[in-house]
C-alpha cells in the first residue's frame, strides 16, 4: 500500500534500541540519564571519563538531601505488600539487569504494591508547561521503570522542590516514556562510541555547571571560531593552598577537620583541611594513617621531597579514572611527527617567554636589542627543524644566550661576599653558586607542581613527547614546564634576590656545592607560592587567572588536543 506525503510527514520516528548489555557493562545510573538529557557532553565527562568537581550548587544539593539520604522505613517486595499497607521508605537503591539501570530513590511512598517515587530538588519549582524540566522528568521516569520492573504499579512520580516547598506530579505517559527510552539509548550509544560530544555554544547552562573548568566549552569553541571571546568560566576562587612541612622529624596528624603539625611533641601549626590543596613534605616527616586516609578520600596529593628539596614522588588515592585520556596520550607519544610538532611549540614558547623576562627585568649597562633579535632568530629557526636532535641544539643555543645575560637581571650585591649573587653561567648537579642553587630548587618545585597537576587531570606525567622517558623522570611534566621556566621559576628567583627575600647568608657551601639553609628554603617557598598565586590576563581568552589555575587550564587543553578536539596544543606565551 502506498504512503501519502501527509502520512510520511506524520510518521513517528522508529526507535533504535541499544543492544542488550553484556556482563562486563555497568548499570546506568538514573542521574547520568538526567545529565545526558541536560547536556550530553556533561554526561560523557562524568560517566565515561570519570570527571567530577564541586560547585556551590552540588554542595547545596547534598545539604538538601541530607535527610532523605539516611535510610529509613521499609520497601516490601511487591508480591509481599499487603493491601492498604502504607509505604514510606527513604534512600532506596534498586536496579534492573534487564533494563541495565540503577537508581537511588530519595523517597518511595504508596499503599500496597502501588508506589510513587519522590525525587528531591534543591531549587524552586519552575513555572513551565509540564511543571518541570525534561532532565528531572526523565530521571524520575527511570525510577518508575525500575520500580515497575520489580513488580510495583507505578504510574507517576513526584518532584519535591525544597526552596519553594512544592510538589509537582509527573505522570509517566507515553510521551515521557518514549523520551526516557531514547535518552537511555542515546547515552549508551555515545558511551560505547568513545567520542565525546561537542561543547555547547554560548549556552546559559555553562556558567553554573560544576564541570565548566574541565569541559572548557568557550575555550574550545574559541579555537574553532576565533571571533568568539570566551566568558571567564574556568576561573574560580581557589582558597586552598599547599602546606609545606620541612622540620626534621616533624609529625602530621589529623584532629577533626584540621591537620596539625608537631615538632618534638609541640604543636607548631594547625590548618583546616578545606584550606589544603596539597601536603608537601621535606626530609624525614611522619604522617599518620588517618591523615593519609583523609587526604586520599579528598583527592589531596602528598608530595615527597628529600631534605635538600629533590622531588621524589607523590601519593594519591586510586588515581584518575580517565583511561580514555591516557590511552590517547600513549598513542600520541609513539607518533614521531606529532611529538616533533608538539616539542617545537614548547621550545618556541619557552624562548618567547625568555625574551619577555629579559625585556621586563633588564638592568644591564646596554640595551639587549641584539640579544632579543638573536632569540627571535632562534624562534624562526625552529619552524624549519625536521628532527628532535636539531631542536635540542636550537634550545641549547637559545638557553646559552639567555643565561649569558641572566646576570644583568640581578640586583648587584657586595662582591666581597664569598656567596654573593654573582652569576656567570648555568650549572647544576651540584650548583656551585647561590643563583644556580635557587634556579635548581625552583625548577624542582615547578616540576613537582606540574607532576601533581597532570596526575589530577588524568594524564600520565611520566610519558612525554619531547623529553624521553627514563626511570623515575616525569617526562611530560618536564615537557609542560618548559614555557613556564622563565615565567614562574626564573621570575621567582629574581624576585627573591632583587627584593631581598633571600640573602647570601641563606646559603651554605660544602665540597664545591651550594645549598639553601632551612630558613632560606622557607622564604623562597613563600616567594614561589606567591608567584603561583599571581594573577595575569590570558592573552587569548582575555580573562584573569592565577598561574596555579593556568597550569590546570593548560593541562586540560592538552587533554582536549590529545583527544582530537583541538587541532594543535595552544602554548601559553605572555605579552
Amino acid at each position: 500500500m502506498a504512503i501519502t506525503d501527509k502520512e510520511a510527514l506524520t510518521q513517528a520516528e522508529l526507535p533504535l534500541p541499544f543492544p542488550d548489555l553484556t556482563l562486563d557493562q555497568p548499570l546506568l545510573p538514573a542521574r547520568m540519564v538526567n545529565e545526558f538529557c541536560y547536556c550530553p557532553r556533561l554526561a560523557y565527562l562524568e560517566w565515561v571519563q570519570g570527571e567530577w568537581d564541586e560547585s556551590s550548587d552540588t554542595v547545596e544539593g547534598r545539604h538538601v538531601h541530607r535527610r532523605v539520604d539516611k535510610p529509613g522505613g521499609k520497601l516490601p517486595a511487591a508480591e509481599d505488600a499487603e493491601p492498604g499497607e502504607r509505604i514510606h521508605a527513604r534512600s532506596i537503591q534498586l536496579s534492573s539487569n534487564r533494563l541495565g539501570l540503577i537508581a537511588r530513590m530519595d523517597l518511595v511512598e504508596g499503599e500496597g504494591n502501588r508506589v510513587t517515587p519522590v525525587d528531591y530538588k534543591r531549587g524552586k519549582r519552575p513555572h513551565i508547561a509540564r511543571g518541570a524540566y525534561d532532565p528531572e522528568r526523565v530521571q524520575l521516569c527511570v525510577q518508575g521503570l525500575i520500580l515497575a520492573e520489580h513488580g510495583y504499579q507505578c504510574e507517576s512520580g513526584i518532584l519535591y522542590y525544597a526552596a519553594s516547598r512544592e510538589r509537582v506530579v509527573v505522570p509517566f505517559d507515553d510521551e515521557l516514556l518514549q523520551l526516557t527510552h531514547n535518552t537511555i539509548d542515546g547515552l549508551r550509544f555515545v558511551a560505547a562510541g568513545g567520542q565525546i560530544p561537542p561543547p555547547l555554544e554560548d549556552s546559559p547552562k555553562c556558567p553554573r555547571c560544576s564541570l565548566v573548568g574541565i569541559c572548557l566549552p568557550d575555550e574550545i569553541n574559541f579555537f574553532r571560531r576565533a571571533d568568539l571571546t570566551p566568558r571567564p568560566l574556568s576561573v574560580g576562587i581557589d582558597t586552598a593552598m599547599p602546606v609545606y612541612v620541612q622540620a626534621h622529624h616533624a609529625k602530621v596528624t589529623k584532629s577533626g577537620e584540621r591537620l596539625e603539625v608537631f615538632v618534638e611533641d609541640q604543636k607548631v601549626q594547625s590548618v583546616r583541611l578545606i584550606d589544603v590543596s596539597q601536603l608537601v613534605l621535606f626530609g624525614n616527616v611522619y604522617v599518620t594513617t588517618p591523615v593519609l586516609n583523609e587526604l586520599m578520600s579528598r583527592g589531596i596529593t602528598i608530595s615527597w621531597h628529600s631534605f635538600g628539596g629533590w622531588f621524589m614522588g607523590h601519593s594519591v588515592g586510586t588515581g584518575h579514572k580517565n583511561v580514555e585520556l591516557r590511552t590517547a596520550q600513549y598513542r600520541a607519544s609513539f607518533d614521531p611527527a606529532l611529538c616533533l610538532r608538539f616539542a617545537k611549540g614548547l621550545v618556541e614558547a619557552k624562548i618567547r617567554n625568555s625574551r619577555t623576562l629579559l625585556r621586563r627585568n633588564w638592568k644591564g649597562p646596554f640595551e639587549p636589542d641584539i640579544l632579543l633579535e638573536d632569540l627571535m632568530g632562534d624562534c624562526r629557526h625552529i619552524k624549519r627543524i625536521t628532527d628532535l636532535a636539531s631542536l635540542l641544539g636550537v634550545e641549547g643555543s637559545a638557553a646559552s644566550r639567555y643565561f649569558s645575560a641572566f646576570k644583568h637581571l640581578i640586583r648587584q650585591t657586595d662582591p666581597a661576599d664569598e656567596l654573593a649573587f654573582d652569576f656567570q653561567t648555568r650549572n647544576r648537579r651540584p650548583p656551585t653558586d647561590p643563583v644556580n642553587a635557587l634556579l635548581s630548587y625552583a625548577y624542582s618545585l615547578l616540576a613537582r607542581t606540574w607532576t601533581v597537576t597532570l596526575s589530577a587531570v588524568g594524564l600520565d606525567p611520566y610519558r612525554g613527547f619531547y623529553h624521553q622517558p627514563r626511570y623515575g623522570r616525569p617526562a611530560l611534566a618536564l615537557d609542560m614546564m618548559e614555557p613556564f621556566r622563565p615565567l614562574i621559576a626564573d621570575s621567582a628567583v629574581l624576585q627573591a634576590i632583587n627584593n631581598g627575600e633571600v640573602r647570601p647568608t641563606d646559603f651554605v657551601q660544602a665540597a664545591g656545592s651550594v645549598n639553601l639553609t632551612p630558613d632560606g628554603r622557607k622564604r623562597f617557598i613563600a616567594t614561589f607560592e606567591r608567584r603561583m598565586a599571581h594573577e595575569i590576563t590570558h592573552p587569548l581568552f582575555q580573562y584573569r587567572l592565577s598561574y596555579r589555575r593556568l597550569l590546570e587550564v593548560q593541562a586540560r587543553l592538552l587533554g582536549r588536543f590529545l583527544l582530537g578536539e583541538l587541532p594543535e596544543y595552544p602554548n601559553f606565551t605572555t605579552r
